[in-house]
């Protein structure tokens, strides 16, 4: 029987990036390609033009069809943007048995009682990940099924997202040509990339920068603890290089991309970049040093925000693990640990030795990782929440 081709899809604000493989008869996930595109038709991790964004994941499924030598009809779709946030819940059901055990139901009905708060209007849960099960007021519990109870409770995190953001990243997908396996908030895709198991035991946070924004995932006793974006990504830093050397924002690009660093050297450098026509440009190294500083600490000091609001400042053993394309920037390990005060680490695909280390291409490995999970355990049905699926068929009877 020929093997299920899996493929993740990152949809950026800068970049698309896709990853293709397969579960090897070992068991192991080999990486079959990967491919990235210039995106186009989105604004700060959403699309904003899903007919514009339509194209360029076609060209890329295309592209990568050659390198791999596969096709691609299904993918793993990471969803960004700030309006991605969580709220955390509970629940509570009555054990329906007559015997009193706690069944499959009973937990399905608990999750879906955990899903009754109210949203506003064109917001909606993307997907419910529980912590813990309370049965008969005993805490801690992580499977319930088959004990004996008159009540059972539920402590869950909801993800949610605003409709038309879920809505244009669908239709993209899908007017691509491409049927879609799951929709996954990308610091979760990324955590399923770099996080081990005791990392998420013990306490962790995943940390993705991106162009146009900052998300981050906190997970602790195993299970997803807090997910939040920020608006503010490596974009910005090149916006405030070109407005502090007065120059083009391709030209700041480069300068960020080839002499950026978030350490300063010693002493007054300057650098010279070649322009075209034979013209160079001077710049202080150290000048533009302080620049990316400057922005990138205010980005963890936003991301210690929202850890000290958990009560997880400077409290998670796991420390930050940092993913993305903006943690490309050299030394930016050694400065976010002594801003975040936790052990800090770059993210590198976990069972993947044979891949790019590439930290902008983890969130797509991530999502192959989840895909491979998912095919392995053999479910009949994939992990995405039923909204997403109900939209996934609502949206494709539309498109000719």
């Amino acid at each position: 029987m020929k093997q299920r081709v899996l493929a993740g899809l990152d949809v950026g604000t800068k970049t698309l990036k896709l990853a293709v493989g397969k579960i090897a008869e070992d068991g192991m996930l080999e990486i079959l390609g990967v491919a990235q595109e210039p995106s186009f038709g989105l604004r700060k991790g959403v699309v904003v033009r899903p007919e514009e964004t339509a194209k360029h994941i076609a060209a890329l499924v295309r592209r990568i069809e050659q390198i791999a030598s596969c096709q691609i009809e299904e993918v793993e779709v990471s969803l960004g943007g700030s309006r991605l946030f969580c709220v955390p819940s509970h629940g509570l059901v009555a054990v329906s048995r007559a015997d009193s055990s706690i069944s499959k139901e009973d937990v399905d009905r608990v999750l879906q009682a955990a899903q009754t708060f109210s949203l506003s209007q064109n917001q909606e849960i993307l997907d419910v990940y529980p912590h813990q099960y309370v049965v008969d007021g005993q805490e801690g519990v992580k499977e319930p099924i088959g004990m004996k109870a008159v009540r059972l409770e539920a402590d869950v995190v909801a993800v949610c997202i605003f409709s038309p953001d879920l809505r244009n990243l669908t239709d993209a997908v899908l007017e691509a040509g491409l049927e879609i396996g799951d929709v996954v908030p990308s610091p979760l895709a990324a955590a399923a990339a770099v996080l081990s198991p005791q990392e998420k035991e013990m306490g962790v946070a995943v940390a993705e920068l991106g162009a146009g924004t900052t998300s981050l995932a906190v997970f602790e006793e195993g299970d997803l603890k807090h997910l939040a974006v920020l608006p503010v990504g490596a974009e910005n830093i090149t916006h405030d290089i070109a407005i502090g050397l007065r120059v083009e924002h391709d030209l700041a690009e480069r300068i960020k991309t080839e002499f950026g660093t978030c350490t300063a050297s010693k002493g007054k450098r300057m650098e010279r970049i070649e322009l075209a026509g034979g013209e160079t440009f001077s710049f202080s190294s150290k000048f533009v040093t302080h620049i990316i500083e400057e922005r990138v600490k205010e980005i963890l000091q936003l991301l210690n925000k929202e850890l000290k609001t958990l009560g997880k400042q400077g409290q998670l053993p796991g420390g930050m693990v940092l993913c993305g394309g903006g943690a490309k920037l050299p030394k930016i390990a050694e400065f976010a640990k002594k801003e975040v005060n936790l052990p800090v680490r770059m993210g590198s695909p976990r069972g993947l030795s044979a891949v790019e280390q590439d930290p902008a291409m983890l969130t797509a490995f991530g999502l192959l990782v989840r895909a491979a999970e998912e095919e392995e355990r053999g479910k009949e049905t994939r992990s995405p929440a039923w909204v997403a699926g109900l939209l996934k068929k609502l949206f494709k009877s539309f498109i000719p």
